[in-house]
């Protein structure tokens, strides 16, 4: 039987981690979700505590309403190294499901995301992400949304989630943690290159929280300065480098 392990990099989550794990619980079927697992980079705002008594508190109403089954998915919180890439191939070594689905903690997928993701793996797609829509009016980042409907690997990005088979993440060697930034996208290369990738048409929400600290076209315009640079060969560290000087 298929079942998916959720693994969800934080750093410093304290605002929205909660909800998401709420969130994700109410909108999956608990048959369908072998395991949630929540990896800390190291934290300094309480996210690790929110976690553990989101665990706690699980815990005690599965208790009282003696609903505890085999079926229902455990919760774990880890600690690793920073940086999504350590910690996501980190968490990945925790996890009992054949099919692993990555997910930002701003990141809300689409009711039934469980249903969606293993309907598509069982017709023979290994790896694929959902349409995203941000939380925000603004017409750039709306129409940046709508073209996540399209199956091109520049369309994509790591807020739009990710899943793939276990089997398939192990093949490709997981995510590439020389990379700070851009660990996604230099997966889902490796996915279009062995024409491996599908888009599902039903949208998850995203934060636009980036670009309304940042600006949306100062934004907009270092991260396409990031993806010229992937292209025409900068390293890891340089693209590392860029992201601090002008967006962290």
């Amino acid at each position: 039987m298929n079942k998916i392990s959720i693994i969800i990099p934080v750093l410093n989550e304290a605002s929205t981690i909660a909800n998401l794990l709420h969130y994700l619980i109410a909108n999956s079927s608990s048959e369908n979700i072998a395991d949630i697992i929540v990896v800390d980079g190291g934290s300094s705002d309480g996210t690790k505590n929110i976690v553990l008594s989101f665990i706690s508190s699980l815990a005690q109403s599965r208790h009282h309403n003696f609903s505890t089954t085999l079926e229902e998915p455990t919760i774990q919180l880890l600690t690793s190294a920073k940086g999504r890439a350590k910690q996501m191939n980190f968490g990945t070594k925790y996890t009992n499901g054949n099919i692993l689905y990555f997910l930002h903690a701003d990141s809300f997928p689409p009711k039934d995301f469980d249903k969606l993701i293993i309907e598509k793996v069982e017709k023979g797609n290994e790896a694929g992400c959902f349409i995203m829509q941000f939380n925000s009016d603004h017409w750039w980042l709306k129409l940046a949304g709508w073209l996540t409907r399209f199956n091109w690997k520049v369309c994509r990005g790591g807020d739009q989630s990710l899943f793939i088979t276990k089997s398939l993440f192990s093949k490709i060697g997981g995510y590439n943690e020389n990379f700070t930034i851009y660990e996604d996208n230099d997966l889902i290369a490796k996915l279009y290159k062995i024409k491996q990738f599908t888009v599902i048409q039903k949208w998850l929400i995203t934060s636009a929280r980036h670009y309304n600290n940042n600006g949306v076209w100062k934004l907009q315009y270092h991260f396409m300065v990031i993806h010229l640079k992937k292209r025409f060969g900068a390293s890891a560290e340089d693209l590392h480098k860029y992201y601090k000087q002008h967006i962290c």
